[in-house]
């Protein structure tokens, strides 16, 4: 693909550029509640996210305050991906936390 094609007579036929699209990407979302700590939504932040310790602490600050906190934005599987990661991890622990995604 991308290259020039040969045809049964020798003709060589140039292939048409395709346009490539890119995915839709989708802002993964984390969502206050009453019980989850603090220093586990940072925690959290910082490793499924791989967030430095401040911007962690920013957004738990507005997951904290505002009732959410968006943490990236990513392709559809990897937002799956990452807000199933999340979930996983809450209960290990014990915690309430939810995250979600929505198309950016």
């Amino acid at each position: 693909m991308g290259g020039p094609e040969e045809k049964a007579g020798g003709e060589v036929l140039e292939q048409t550029g395709t346009e490539v699209k890119e995915p839709p990407l989708f802002r993964v979302i984390l969502h206050n509640d009453n019980y989850t700590t603090m220093e586990f939504v940072v925690e959290v932040l910082e490793s499924v996210f791989a967030m430095p310790h401040e911007q962690a602490l920013r957004i738990m600050l507005s997951v904290h305050q505002q009732g959410h906190g968006v943490c990236g934005t990513y392709p559809y599987e990897i937002a799956e991906t990452k807000v199933a990661t999340v979930h996983a991890l809450a209960r290990e622990q014990g915690f309430p936390l939810r995250a979600s995604f929505e198309e950016a």
